[in-house]
């Protein structure tokens, strides 16, 4: 495994435990800050709607498994296929709700050779 390929591993379990433990800053300093991320139902967004997103769940328990299905690097460009799994505690909801699905992520190298999240496609839906 390349140096690269165990940076953005490493940048995806970094981003899966920051989630766990609501570390919304650490989440944050993950993207490059004209970060877009596309869901479906809306339209993209960037990193400032992300922050207050995230604020406003701040409450809300996460936990979940990033499965790294495809990882491609090329040059200063990577993208990776991910498989998701997400439980999600709503403070005013007995049951946890279930979300599973794929994304796709597209990484982009600083000049200080920290890899970024630049743009992520992600079609996680609720499971029953």
């Amino acid at each position: 495994m390349s140096d690269d390929e165990q940076a953005i591993r490493t940048l995806i379990d970094t981003w899966m435990a920051a989630s766990r433990s609501g570390d919304t800053a650490t989440v944050l300093s993950l993207m490059t800050d004209d970060v877009i991320f596309m869901t479906p139902g809306r339209p993209p967004f960037g990193k400032e709607t992300f922050a207050a997103m995230s604020a406003a769940m701040r409450d809300v328990r996460m936990d979940g498994t990033a499965e790294i299905e495809e990882l491609q690097v090329a040059g200063d460009w990577a993208f990776v296929r991910n498989h998701l799994n997400i439980t999600i505690g709503m403070p005013d909801e007995a049951a946890p709700v279930h979300h599973a699905g794929h994304t796709l992520t597209i990484l982009r190298k600083d000049a200080s050779g920290r890899w970024l999240l630049a743009r992520d496609a992600n079609l996680v839906a609720a499971k029953s």
